[in-house]
């Protein structure tokens, strides 16, 4: 027999666990970029003391310039460095999000299909046209929401392609800019 109550509870707490993922996976990224950036400042305060200290051993002009390429050229790897993490980062973030969203709508859906199913069993005579429409509408909903997620995954594929891309040939042409000194 149809229970109405207990499906819904069930589908509550279907909720209540994909909340909690979502939570965990909050969690557990917010630690991983607080971490590199924490790692950041170490390597920044470390450089910074080591190019204080190279300046104190300056003998010349010459010198000087040459201290000022060195930390400059590193300073730019290191921005580079740091810049490619956090996208690295950002982007495993966002495949879990799209992963986890992409569990809790098929967990949705099916729950929905499910109670309708069970309802129209449970409805009186001369529902079913009714019944039809809903199941049409979760149908075209479900279909709907697949085609978005197809274009929005080749969004961020290109997205993603375009700032590699773009990451790579900054690396490539900034550490020779900086070497004229």
């Amino acid at each position: 027999m149809y229970n109405a109550t207990e499906q819904f509870a069930e589908l509550n707490k279907a909720s209540v666990a994909q909340a909690t993922k979502l939570a965990a996976l909050a969690i557990e990224n917010a630690e991983k970029f607080a971490r590199l950036n924490l790692s950041a400042a170490k390597v920044a305060l470390a450089q910074g003391v080591e190019g204080a200290t190279a300046v104190t051993t300056v003998k010349d002009v010459q010198d000087l310039m040459a201290i000022r390429a060195r930390y400059a050229e590193t300073g730019v790897q290191a921005a580079l460095g740091y810049s490619k993490s956090l996208y690295e980062m950002a982007s495993e973030a966002q495949a879990q999000y799209s992963a986890l969203a992409e569990e809790a709508w098929s967990a949705y859906s099916k729950g929905l299909a499910s109670w309708v199913e069970k309802a129209s069993k449970a409805a009186p005579a001369g529902s079913d046209v009714g019944f039809n429409a809903l199941r049409s509408t979760v149908a075209a909903t479900t279909a709907a929401f697949d085609q978005f997620q197809k274009a929005t995954k080749q969004v961020v594929n290109l997205a993603d392609a375009s700032v590699r891309a773009a990451a790579a040939n900054a690396s490539k042409v900034a550490p020779k800019g900086r070497r004229a000194a």
